[in-house]
């Protein structure tokens, strides 16, 4: 497979699971954070990162708006639960084990 053609299928994954995400609202970053290690915010960083390697600007707030697909306050506001002690304590302990 050419770099191209590698590109252009990565492109096409990441925008299916933005599309997912967008469809998924129910799942809680705190879910994913408990599950996968990483989140939205976290795709946001990352975009906002490779965006930065290649000389563009862009705020943590415009990366934010593209994974979440809205203003992060407009998201929070709509779909965004409070966190169970359960989960905070998973989240917690995961935190450890990784050692952050």
């Amino acid at each position: 497979m050419d770099d191209k053609t590698q590109t252009e299928l990565e492109a096409a994954a990441f925008r299916r699971l933005l599309q997912h995400l967008g469809e998924r609202t129910d799942v809680q970053n705190i879910e994913l954070m408990n599950l996968a290690g990483f989140c939205r915010n976290c795709l946001s960083k990352w975009y906002r990162a490779a965006a930065e390697e290649r000389g563009m600007e862009m705020s943590y707030e415009q990366a934010r708006t593209i994974i979440y697909g809205m203003p992060y306050d407009e998201w929070k506001a709509k779909y965004q639960k409070k966190a169970s002690a359960e989960q905070q304590a998973a989240f917690s302990a995961a935190e450890k084990s990784r050692g952050s």
